[in-house]
């Protein structure tokens, strides 16, 4: 069993700084344009919110919830957006990429859909666990295989919260206690109960 459950894989100033360069170069690649970003639910609030803000251009905002379902893990729409895409300079936001099968569909259904054109904004891609080749065109950072926590990423709703993206070191814990890390994160939580 690992000394410390997980370890810091990128500080909050580095997503800040990093989401910021993502958000001037959205600015700069659709001006004169009003892109909509579609989120998709849930993980990637935390990025979408502070993606916008960073972005100084008009936009419009809608979701986009997506569940798996039957052998293979087939996909299909939980929640579909609000708005039509069609002729519309689409950009997906996700919270993670890794092996594209996902974006791939997402991206093949807005298009059919007839959006004018479709990128994509993530924050955190695993190359390493590809098995699509799917366009990236927004990047945040290029991660390993390791288990992420954070800034949106969860273990079964837990540490979407943190502002930093964290690796976890021993997952058999996790997956025993899914609170097991909550010592580690919330120290004010600790102090209260002494």
């Amino acid at each position: 069993m690992a000394d410390e459950p997980a370890t810091l894989v990128v500080p909050a100033d580095e997503i800040a700084a990093r989401v910021s360069e993502l958000g001037a170069a959205l600015s700069r690649d659709y001006e004169g344009r009003r892109p909509l970003l579609v989120a998709v639910l849930v993980g990637s609030l935390p990025f979408l919110s502070d993606l916008v803000r960073a972005i100084d251009i008009p936009i419009e905002v809608d979701f986009l919830g997506l569940s798996r379902f039957g052998e293979g893990g087939r996909i299909r729409i939980a929640l579909d957006t609000a708005e039509s895409v069609e002729g519309r300079h689409v950009v997906i936001v996700e919270d993670i990429i890794d092996t594209g099968l996902t974006l791939t569909v997402l991206r093949r259904m807005l298009e059919e859909r007839g959006a004018a054109s479709v990128a994509t904004a993530t924050l955190v891609d695993k190359t390493r666990r590809r098995l699509v080749d799917v366009p990236i065109e927004y990047r945040g950072f290029e991660v390993g295989d390791e288990y992420l926590i954070g800034y949106g990423l969860d273990w079964k709703g837990h540490y979407r919260n943190l502002d930093s993206l964290w690796a976890v070191l021993d997952m058999e814990r996790l997956v025993e206690d899914p609170a097991a890390l909550h010592d580690q994160f919330y120290p004010t939580q600790v102090e209260r109960r002494h």
